[in-house]
């Protein structure tokens, strides 16, 4: 009785612990974010720019070249809901073609933050994006994704700042 006692705590102790981890959080956090990051990676030269929090929201573009041709763009916007900031995601072929619906973009609530990190995760939980600066002049873009079945694959993208 005490062993099953002990473990109902624990999960709760867990559960609490978890869910209170990221109750309130404000845009202006990430601000550590803000500048223009680049790397050059195996599925391209990769360019990620992030602007200064402003008001409730801070903005980015992304862009992939290949052998001088565009492979794919993201347009994301981190806007203040109640409580958290939220990602608001878009991918984009040559041409400026969406993947996504015209009103869905993909969401992403804030689930972490902490000095120099955020985490984000998608609403079915299948795709976290980690942003973490290493130093001045170094960020980590951790991309997390469940394959279909269901196993995370992990890519790490070293980000170098050119200009803040």
């Amino acid at each position: 009785m005490r062993k099953t006692y002990l473990l109902i705590i624990f999960v709760l102790t867990c559960t609490l612990s978890a869910s209170a981890q990221l109750k309130k959080a404000y845009v202006k956090d990430l601000a550590f974010m803000t500048g223009t990051w680049t790397l050059k990676h195996e599925w391209g030269d990769m360019e990620e720019f992030w602007g200064q929090p402003m008001g409730d929201n801070m903005v980015s573009t992304f862009r992939c070249v290949k052998n001088g041709k565009v492979v794919f763009y993201e347009f994301m916007a981190i806007e203040q809901s109640d409580s958290i900031p939220v990602m608001k995601l878009r991918h984009f072929n040559k041409g400026s073609i969406g993947w996504e619906d015209k009103d869905k973009p993909y969401l992403m609530p804030a689930v972490k933050i902490a000095a120099n990190e955020v985490v984000f995760e998608s609403l079915d939980k299948a795709v976290r994006i980690t942003y973490k600066r290493i130093n001045p002049l170094k960020m980590d873009c951790i991309l997390d994704e469940k394959d279909k079945d269901g196993k995370w694959k992990k890519d790490v993208f070293n980000y170098a700042l050119v200009k803040h």
